[in-house]
């Protein structure tokens, strides 16, 4: 009689214990389907998301201009595509403080392809700016 109580005792706990996995597994699975719907539906229109927007934002202003792009520092949807702010390493010095960047903004189209770029500033490195 007692295995009997235990196992009546420990059974409504495992139960819990099975439908909150089944309910986070459910939710992963919900998670994972939203995103591959909104994949295909990005794929579908032939539009990049939002990050292979940035990487390959970096990767031709890169190539463009001969220099590291160090990080995006702004980003936006435009009406004609996407604008960024992407800084750029453009001389190393040592220490590290004294290298000099540059502030650029990049105009793409809505595919994701680089239609302009211009310097906005150069800094150096270890130089915050002045408040207005």
């Amino acid at each position: 009689m007692a295995d009997e109580d235990e196992d009546a005792s420990t059974t409504p706990s495992r139960t819990a214990a099975k439908k909150t996995a089944a309910k986070r597994t459910t939710s992963k699975t919900t998670a994972k389907t939203a995103a591959r719907t909104t994949e295909k539906s990005r794929d579908d229109e032939g539009l990049p998301s939002a990050m292979e927007v940035l990487r390959g934002a970096r990767a031709q202003l890169s190539e463009l201009i001969g220099m590291p792009a160090e990080s995006v520092s702004s980003f936006e949807r435009s009406e004609d595509g996407w604008q960024l702010r992407i800084e750029v390493l453009e001389l190393n010095r040592v220490p590290d403080t004294m290298s000099l960047l540059a502030s650029y903004e990049v105009e793409l189209d809505p595919r994701g392809e680089l239609t302009g770029y211009r310097r906005l500033r150069r800094y150096e490195r270890g130089r915050a700016d002045k408040g207005n």
